[in-house]
């Protein structure tokens, strides 16, 4: 429990605060951590006594000088969980040293307190992502669904519980400076715990799965609460980019996948969740939070192959590809087609006055000689549209 390395951390540190030596046993009275370091690895036999039964004791000179690698001075047990792990020792006269006992006894045992909830959070860290790790790649032919609901279980999870996937991707902005404490931009890598945190701190839930997926990735697998709306989920969401964007100068951007409840449903939830932050928008102007329910069509288009998509593109918007205006028009079809064949959501959508929506579309149809309103051309223009959107990504 006591490693040597912080204990010949703790021992060289004190003893260089306090001007006497101080000297670190484990359990069985062997020294892992001195102020002199020819003292490491000998025998201290006054500890075995003192773990034995959790009592200080003091040697003076002619005391010390009758048990082996003992000199004058104080031994005091270090307890954790009520149990001796170790001891610390004070070289020097009882009376000089005594006043010296408690307050390091005390102060190690702090400090292997936190050692000890620092390895046990850093081993959960681990095995969430291990766990987010294997549901991602999960495979019914190679793992059982049972063994994975088995593990979580020990980690404290319940993967029968409905949850939705999020993915959360950290990036830093090209020419921008990351500034905290006047230090420069940074790696994402190296404010890993910092997000985690931040992460954690939106998705609080006892139940939630929040674990580091790759670097600038974080994955959750939100458990969701009876009736709560996806509003609330994105809204979330939008408070995870903004706080990471005020905290640390990055830009965060978010994917949400399906409910699901068994291991099988999150898997497919969480590539969801990545094909949302694959597929949704990079412009200045689209949302840092993505929902693949909005995008299920962009999905199914992702899965047909490039030349099939070109060959869309080609044969469907050839002369409208060649107008000076195409980007303006892609729009207008997209926008047309996402409003439910409505002119004035249409306009709205894209912040434009509905007399020049009507242009463009009258524009549209002489270029390609079929109305907009006869749903099937529309449809396979608006396809179109998205792949050429898409490119060859």
């Amino acid at each position: 429990m006591l490693s040597p390395s912080l204990a010949q951390e703790i021992a060289g540190d004190t003893s260089a605060v306090i001007g006497f030596n101080v000297l670190i046993t484990d359990a069985e009275g062997m020294v892992i951590g001195s102020g002199d370091s020819s003292r490491v690895g000998s025998f201290h036999e006054a500890s075995v006594e003192v773990v034995r039964t959790q009592e200080p004791a003091t040697h003076n000179a002619s005391q010390a000088q009758q048990l082996r690698g003992v000199r004058p001075g104080v031994t005091l047990p270090l307890v954790a969980g009520g149990q001796a792990v170790g001891t610390v020792g004070i070289t020097g006269t009882p009376a000089q040293v005594r006043r010296f006992g408690l307050l390091v006894k005390r102060q190690t045992e702090i400090l292997l307190r936190e050692s000890v909830m620092l390895r046990s959070r850093l081993l959960s860290e681990r095995a969430a992502e291990k766990l987010l790790a294997d549901i991602a790649s999960y495979d019914p032919q190679v793992v059982e669904g049972d063994f994975l609901v088995f593990r979580a279980a020990e980690l404290g999870f319940d993967l029968r519980l409905q949850r939705i996937a999020v993915a959360v991707e950290v990036t830093v902005p090209e020419g921008t400076t990351r500034r905290r404490g006047g230090g420069p931009t940074q790696d994402v890598a190296l404010v890993r715990t910092e997000l985690l945190r931040t992460v954690r701190e939106v998705f609080a839930d006892p139940q939630d799965i929040v674990a580091g997926a790759a670097p600038g990735w974080i994955g959750v697998l939100h458990r969701v609460p009876a009736r709560r709306r996806t509003e609330s989920l994105v809204a979330d969401c939008r408070r995870v980019v903004d706080v990471i964007a005020a905290q640390d100068g990055l830009t965060a951007r978010v994917g949400i996948g399906e409910p699901a409840s068994s291991v099988g449903g999150l898997h497919d939830s969480y590539q969801d969740a990545c094909d949302a932050l694959r597929l949704g928008g990079r412009s200045a102007g689209d949302s840092p939070v993505q929902l693949i329910a909005d995008l299920r069509v962009h999905q199914v288009l992702a899965a047909v192959n490039q030349s099939a998509r070109n060959r869309l593109v080609d044969l469907t918007t050839a002369d409208l590809r060649a107008q000076p205006d195409w980007p303006a028009l892609r729009d207008t079809i997209t926008a047309w087609c996402e409003s439910g064949f409505n002119l004035v959501r249409a306009s709205a959508a894209l912040h434009i006055h509905r007399n020049t929506v009507v242009y463009r579309m009258n524009k549209i149809e002489q270029l390609t000689g079929r109305p907009l309103r006869e749903h099937r051309t529309t449809m396979a223009l608006y396809l179109a549209c998205l792949a050429d959107q898409m490119g060859s990504g």
